[in-house]
């Protein structure tokens, strides 16, 4: 049976992507964000998991305001990048894994998710920034992992609780662990923590809440689900709001986790940049 092996998280600021076209790791703005990644790259490379479960949201490439599915999971070969006018350069194709797709979009149905599901899926920044940051020079990375998409909507009102995020984890991990096949999955929860890019609060940042949450959803996820999405708006920003994809991610793990490594860092681009590991532990 498969088996999950963690949850990493991290932000996916587009910045972040010109910053590794341009090698600029050591520069001091960007050393501390880049230095938090090594010890979860060490856990990677020890422990290879085959398949990578890459949580994101799309930011106008892959959908749009027109059509934005509350969650859609990627069922193709391979996931396309294209030019998405930040200036990144474009990457080559990511792998995927269709069997497994397929198995876990069947497993959300019979749990009562409604999934789009995707047998094409261009994938923007929120999904080519944490593969490089995780698996640098990805995807040409030779341990880099088979990968598959999952989008969440954070953008068009309404968008889901965080007990839904949760809830959906937690279908998520229990399909994947039914899977047949002998592999190592690790669940990635990108986006966030607290910023907010336009409107009176633009350059908000709450480093209070931001470790607050950090700390909640290693111990007591289940706590943050009492936090409305109008309060996360209000402590986290709007674009604060792809926390729910880290929590997307704790509800496919077990219940109890080790934390192995956390770095917070800010500013990066107005926001509070997370990344932690969080190792299964029963």
């Amino acid at each position: 049976m498969a088996r999950i092996i963690g949850g990493i998280t991290t932000s996916h600021i587009p910045a972040v992507g010109n910053a590794i076209a341009n090698e600029m790791f050591d520069e001091p703005y960007w050393k501390p964000f880049f230095d938090g990644y090594p010890p979860i790259r060490e856990w990677l490379h020890d422990e290879r998991p085959d398949v990578v479960i890459n949580i994101y949201n799309d930011h106008g490439l892959g959908f749009f305001l027109n059509q934005m599915p509350t969650f859609a999971i990627g069922a193709a070969h391979e996931y396309i990048n294209e030019d998405e006018g930040w200036g990144i350069p474009k990457l080559d194709p990511f792998p995927g894994d269709p069997e497994l797709s397929w198995h876990i979009i069947e497993g959300m149905v019979a749990d009562e998710f409604d999934i789009a599901s995707c047998q094409e899926l261009a994938v923007d920044h929120g999904f080519t920034v944490p593969m490089q940051l995780f698996w640098p020079g990805a995807p040409h990375n030779p341990e880099m992992p088979r990968a598959i998409p999952i989008s969440a909507n954070t953008v068009q009102h309404p968008i889901p609780t965080l007990n839904r995020a949760l809830n959906f984890g937690k279908a998520l991990g229990k399909a994947i662990r039914s899977y047949p096949e002998d592999i190592k999955v690790v669940v990635l929860g990108t986006g966030g923590l607290s910023h907010q890019l336009d409107g009176e609060r633009a350059g908000h940042i709450n480093r209070e809440f931001d470790e607050m949450c950090m700390e909640k959803i290693v111990t007591a996820p289940e706590e943050l689900t009492k936090i409305s999405r109008m309060e996360l708006v209000r402590q986290a920003g709007t674009q604060g709001t792809e926390f729910l994809m880290w929590m997307m991610m704790r509800g496919a793990l077990t219940e109890k986790v080790t934390p192995l490594h956390k770095n917070y860092h800010i500013p990066i681009s107005n926001t509070g940049a997370g990344t932690m590991l969080m190792e299964c532990t029963d």
